[in-house]
Order: structure tokens, then C-alpha cells, then sequence
């Protein structure tokens, strides 16, 4: 278990430099552990571009910010080729999605063709250019971010776009005893600004990474709690039933749904220190896992209800076994 002794290190280094949004800093490590991608969603100013540069800071791997805007290319994304008239030949240069982390900032800022070149590359983990096809790192982990109080100039993700990301995390402010620590901790780090900064005392390697993947792969999950798992994707088709929370959907989750909640739940038991999942790990992961795939229809909207109260019904409507 020397993956988990190095990954609950990691958080709690993280946490000190992350405050008050625990449930930010669990998720990314949940996605790196499940190998996907995260959607993060809440006002400006709440350390989404923080936390993932503190994650990079101790990972074995780069890390590269693209700020998503109305005028950016998918080449700027993918790369482009370059013509050299040395030899009348053309050579591919690598764009920033090449990179082991990347944070694709305000991603509904620009148009579509932009979010599909990204969110194929996160899909099929290759880019293809011409006819060539590059093949992305082992270790690429996309963090996308977007800003829900403006929506003038934006271009909303489409549904079957957004189900390519694993999770789909909603943060909101910090309490006022974490806003003190944040004060006290922005003025440490302007008074060290000019000092030579130390080195992370966390620094994992991608080798130990992998590692910790195949061990959450192997975490036990019961029979019962995998038909529970299932059952409560079911119970959002109404090709199933026509009541409970289904009257208010108009798209249930699809598979991708319960291969994501399956993988997340066991990333959260074994950063619990656990080698079983409990109930507790699925309803927790529910959350993000399915706030971006269930789709409210008409009636739901008009009655103010909101995607995490259609899901609070759900997980009190499947019986746990």
C-alpha cells in the first residue's frame, strides 16, 4: 500500500495549499486515479487555475494553461505543420494538448470546432493531423473550466459532449474560517515571493501513478452493490418505468454513466484507505458523475428544479441493498 501512503501525503500537501475546497482537491485526485477528465464549474476567484498547478507542481509531468477564447484555432490546441523550404518537406509541431495536465480555462468561450478538436483528443487520446495520427501521453488528465454568471458571448457545451468528461465537479465559496487561513496564506507566499521557493515534498512519480490506477482496478466491489450501481442508471430511462425521477428527465445516463461511477466510487475508497467500496462511495460519486448526463425536461426546469435535486430523489428512491 505504499501508493496510498504517497497519495494521502499528496492531498493533505495539496490541502495546505488549497484551502477550503476539499471537495476540489478529492476530485482531481479521483479523476487522475480513474483516468478521465473533469468539467469544474464556479465563480471566478475560487482557485480552480490553482488547484491543478499545485496537482502538476507534484506530479512527474508538465503542465500547460490554455485560455479558451472566441478566436482560438484547433490548431493552437493540436498543432500544426510547418512547411521547411530546406527540403520541401513538412514537419508537425506539437500544440499544448501534448502536455500531462492541461487546464483548458473557460472552455465555453469558444466555438464548437474548438471544444470537439479537445474533446476528441480526451476521447480517443490521439490527434490526428492530415493523415497522421499522434498518439497523447500515458498520463493526460484535462481539466476544463467554465464560468456559470456570464453566459453573453459564450457557446454552452452540447450533452453528448459534455458525457466525455468523468466528472463534472460544481465548487462554491470557501467558509470564513478558510477565507482567514487563505488571507494569512496569500500574505506568506507575497512576503516569499522573491525567495527561491522550495521543492514540493510530495513528488509522485507517473511510474507510481500507474501503479496506484491497476491497484484501484483491483478493489473489490460486491455483486449487490454493482446491480445497485446499475439500478439507479436504470431508474433514469423511462424505456424502464415511467415514474419517480424519470418524469422529470427528458435523456437518462447512458452506460458511460455507470462505467464512470463503477471507476470513481473505487478511486474514493482507496483514497479512504479502503480495498472494498460501500453504498456510500456510489452516492457520493453520483453527484459528479451524473450532474452533466441527465438532461431535465421542460417541466422540471419550469419548477425550479436543478440536476442535484433530481439526483437527491434518485439515490432516496433506489433501495440500497
Amino acid at each position: 500500500m505504499e501508493a496510498a501512503k504517497e497519495f494521502k501525503q499528496l492531498q493533505a500537501s495539496i490541502e495546505k495549499r488549497i484551502i477550503g475546497q476539499e471537495h476540489l482537491t478529492n476530485r482531481l485526485l479521483v479523476a487522475i486515479l480513474a483516468d478521465g477528465h473533469l468539467l469544474v464549474e464556479g465563480a471566478p476567484g475560487l482557485a480552480k487555475t490553482r488547484a491543478i498547478k499545485v496537482l502538476s507542481d507534484h506530479i512527474e509531468g508538465d503542465f500547460h494553461r490554455v485560455q479558451f477564447t472566441p478566436d482560438l484555432l484547433p490548431s493552437d490546441l493540436t498543432g500544426v505543420e510547418v512547411y521547411r523550404p530546406q527540403d520541401g518537406s513538412f514537419q508537425f509541431r506539437k500544440g499544448p494538448i501534448f502536455h500531462n495536465l492541461l487546464l483548458a480555462d473557460e472552455i465555453n468561450r469558444s466555438p464548437a470546432k474548438v471544444q470537439s478538436a479537445l474533446l476528441e483528443a480526451m476521447a480517443e487520446r490521439q490527434i490526428t493531423v492530415g493523415s497522421k495520427s499522434y498518439a497523447l501521453p500515458d498520463l493526460f488528465l484535462v481539466m476544463a473550466t467554465q464560468n456559470p454568471i456570464e453566459q453573453e458571448g459564450t457557446y454552452p457545451l452540447p450533452e453528448a459532449q459534455l458525457d466525455r468528461f468523468l466528472l463534472h465537479v460544481s465548487i462554491d465559496y470557501p467558509d470564513a474560517d478558510a477565507e482567514q487561513k487563505i488571507l494569512q496564506l496569500s500574505r506568506d507566499e507575497a512576503a516569499s515571493s522573491r525567495e527561491k521557493q522550495a521543492k514540493p515534498s510530495v513528488l509522485l512519480t507517473q511510474e507510481l501513478l500507474f501503479h496506484a490506477r491497476q491497484e484501484v482496478l483491483n478493489l473489490h466491489v460486491a455483486d449487490a452493490l454493482e446491480t445497485y450501481m446499475v439500478q439507479l442508471m436504470m431508474a433514469t430511462r423511462s424505456n424502464h418505468t415511467e415514474q419517480g425521477v424519470v418524469q422529470h428527465l427528458q435523456y437518462g445516463a447512458s452506460p458511460r454513466a455507470t462505467i464512470a461511477l463503477d471507476r470513481c466510487a473505487r478511486a474514493l475508497a482507496w483514497l479512504d484507505g479502503r480495498d472494498f467500496v460501500t453504498p456510500e462511495d456510489i452516492q457520493s460519486m453520483a453527484f459528479d458523475v451524473l450532474r452533466h448526463r441527465l438532461l431535465l425536461n421542460y417541466e422540471a426546469e419550469a419548477s425550479g428544479l436543478t440536476t442535484d435535486d433530481v439526483i437527491h430523489q434518485l439515490i432516496a428512491q433506489v433501495a440500497v441493498p
